[in-house]
């Protein structure tokens, strides 16, 4: 049963990295989610673990001051290539919870299939099928592709805010979505 209409609220969805980390956040108005800021911090130029470490933490703590988001959602780690990888991953996310639950932001995280099952109706869907719901349902223009850890970002917020019950997607899945935009299919 969907809860009442939220009237305003701001989420905060991130992707964590150890090389890339990717940060969206939307405003809910009257139960209509909104684009608010989104974006990459690069950490690959960092050599020291530890110090990419820090850096997470500083770039979502000066997030959470500059838009005072008042819940926070991440995409869970997964096992990829190797378990020093997810170890990692889980480091970057470790950190980036820690800094939200310093300044008393509650927290969320969500299996990256949940995320995509959310935004496009398919559970497998590619980073780039995301990106282009994401488009369309907050209707904004990204062209490059190095910003799709920030719109994986953006689909952990969008996904938190369906969970609760509060919206539905305007496309019912991706299929859907193809029909209603042909003239966005690349040949």
């Amino acid at each position: 049963m969907p809860q009442k209409a939220i009237q305003e609220k701001i989420i905060l969805g991130v992707d964590p990295g150890t090389n890339v980390m990717g940060y969206g956040l939307i405003m809910i108005k009257k139960n209509q989610p909104s684009l608010l800021q989104f974006g990459v911090i690069h950490l690959a130029r960092y050599s020291e673990h530890a110090l990419k470490l820090k850096k997470i933490f500083e770039k979502i703590t000066q997030l959470i001051k500059e838009y005072h988001p008042d819940e926070m959602a991440l995409e869970a780690p997964f096992y990829g290539k190797n378990v020093q990888s997810m170890l990692k991953l889980g480091r970057a996310q470790g950190v980036a919870m820690s800094a939200a639950l310093a300044l008393e932001v509650p927290i969320v995280e969500y299996a990256p299939k949940k995320v995509k099952q959310s935004v496009t109706g398919n559970g497998n869907a590619t980073k780039e099928q995301v990106a282009a719901m994401l488009m369309n349902i907050l209707a904004f223009k990204a062209e490059e592709d190095n910003l799709l850890d920030a719109t994986d970002a953006l689909g952990v917020a969008l996904c938190h805010f369906y969970q609760k019950g509060n919206n539905q997607r305007k496309s019912k899945s991706w299929k859907a979505f193809l029909n209603e935009n042909p003239n966005r299919i690349k040949k």
